[in-house]
């Protein structure tokens, strides 16, 4: 007699290998291909094939990433779009008319933060940034009868907060908001804040997801009950008529970018724990922004939230802006680039660079302030780099 039995469901790396990326039925090539098409021969009028008809509408190497993204996050719709902002904006737009609120962090992504104040504000969108790990600020403004979206960064960027997810997620809805959650420093590798309670989660594929510097990219990803289908369905609409879709090539390399998510983000990982461990002690330090330390104010929380601790590490000199300015433009294998994510270490200097847009606002970085993007070199050399470069101070 023959026992069926359930399958489970995959770990994380199986899923992000083979979800959506079924060999192609008729060479058994194991890579799918590219599907370059714009538009779609019909079987008659109306007769669609597979359901693809036009390239903004749909594209089977959009379609297979759709899928592989959804079920790394562990969700039940994904939207892949141009950029990260790109999905930002949609998600926005489907969630929200003009005369309400959205609740966000201080220390959101400058990006954002820029997206929500200067595009939808001209629309009749207002936002109100708070320090999210103020409990009773964040209820409290919620409480107001326009506040419907609460939106969530954790790790933020730069400074590196961590925030409770599942504690916000219950405050958002016990006021009917919808929570949103940054997930682009995390990865659904190290988090997955659907499972924690938010409504949607967004990314810049660009960065870890991608991982190798060379496609920019977003991402929308939505639960599997019932109001994540009609919020599906929302975004999907926004996706189709405004057409901030990804190409297939950029979907491609996404695709193929994700496939090794986990390995990547292991050394990303135990290579930035080492660097802040190291840089803790340097004398030219005042401060090392990492959860991965004990005496991280998150660290705790991002234990319990999270499965590793990230590639980025925040370092606050003592000799102020200039000295900042002089290890930035001092390393040799650190890159002075804006971005994060990639395989190959970057530093920046947001103040200047990818803050820029919020100097003068309360979303404002401390100038003295780097942000390492903690790439997968011999973590031996990664550190002679920036021994090197704070020797010169």
């Amino acid at each position: 007699m023959t026992h069926h039995h359930a399958e489970s469901p995959l770990g994380f790396s199986t899923a992000a290998v083979h979800a959506g990326q079924d060999f192609d039925p008729t060479t058994g090539a194991v890579v799918p291909p590219i599907h370059l098409s714009s538009t779609y021969a019909q079987d008659g009028i109306g007769g669609l094939r597979g359901g693809y008809e036009y390239g903004r509408a749909a594209n089977p190497t959009r379609s297979s990433l759709q899928t592989q993204l959804a079920a790394a996050e562990g969700g039940g719709h994904a939207f892949s779009f141009a950029s990260g902002l790109a999905a930002e904006d949609a998600l926005i737009r489907a969630v929200m008319r003009p005369g309400q609120r959205i609740v966000m962090g201080d220390d959101a992504y400058g990006g954002s933060y820029r997206l929500i104040d200067r595009v939808h504000g001209n629309w009749g969108i207002a936002n109100t940034p708070l320090d999210l790990a103020d409990a009773d600020a964040v209820a409290a403004a919620l409480d107001a009868e326009d506040a419907t979206v609460l939106w969530v960064e954790t790790p933020s960027n730069p400074l590196m907060a961590i925030t409770d997810i599942a504690a916000l997620a219950e405050i958002a809805h016990s006021r009917s908001a919808l929570l949103v959650v940054d997930n682009t420093f995390a990865t659904p590798y190290l988090q997955q804040p659907l499972s924690l309670g938010a409504d949607a989660v967004v990314h810049s594929t660009t960065k870890y997801i991608g991982g190798h510097s060379d496609v920019v990219g977003g991402a929308v990803v939505l639960g599997s009950d019932a109001a994540a289908d009609d919020l599906a369905e929302q975004v999907g609409f926004q996706q189709f008529a405004v057409g901030a879709v990804s190409g297939p090539l950029d979907a491609y390399l996404t695709t193929r970018g994700l496939k090794t998510l986990g390995v990547r983000m292991d050394r990303h990982c135990s290579n930035a724990q080492a660097i802040a461990e190291h840089l803790v002690d340097h004398p030219a330090v005042e401060r090392v922004l990492y959860p991965g330390l004990p005496d991280h104010p998150g660290h705790d929380l991002a234990k319990a939230q999270m499965r590793g601790f990230g590639g980025m590490v925040s370092v606050q000199l003592r000799g102020g802006e200039p000295a900042a300015r002089k290890v930035a433009e001092g390393t040799r294998l650190f890159q002075l680039a804006e971005s994060l994510g990639g395989i190959e270490s970057l530093m920046n200097h947001p103040h200047h660079m990818t803050h820029a847009s919020v100097q003068g606002t309360e979303l404002a970085v401390p100038e003295n302030l780097l942000r390492l993007s903690v790439g997968i070199e011999d973590v031996a050399d990664l550190i002679e780099d920036l021994d090197k470069a704070l020797a010169g101070l």
